[in-house]
């Protein structure tokens, strides 16, 4: 039987961090690190699809996918709908 891949467009957040560029998915809650934003962009396509590879190989690609609030429709997962993507004002308390 041929093997057929699947492809899903995650919302990824990429963050300077100093000289690096830091590529998040709350999608997948993983994270990695790039010299340039391309860079951060390969490595955490890369990344996403060594993560699934392991869970496939694992037996656990339906129990972690649930956890992180993906929902099986039919025989395809659908990850979690962006439903606001904004920055919000906190107050720290100050140091005494």
């Amino acid at each position: 039987m041929d093997k057929q891949n699947l492809m899903y467009k995650l919302p990824v957040n990429i963050i300077k961090q100093g000289k690096s560029f830091v590529a998040y998915s709350p999608a997948l809650d993983i994270s990695t690190v790039g010299k340039s934003i391309k860079d951060a962009q390969i490595k955490f396509s890369e990344l996403s699809s060594l993560f699934f590879e392991e869970l496939i190989k694992k037996g656990t690609l339906s129990e972690v996918l649930t956890e992180l609030g993906w929902k099986k429709v039919q025989k395809s997962w659908n990850p979690p709908k962006i439903v606001s993507n904004l920055s919000i004002g906190i107050i720290l308390p100050t140091a005494i």
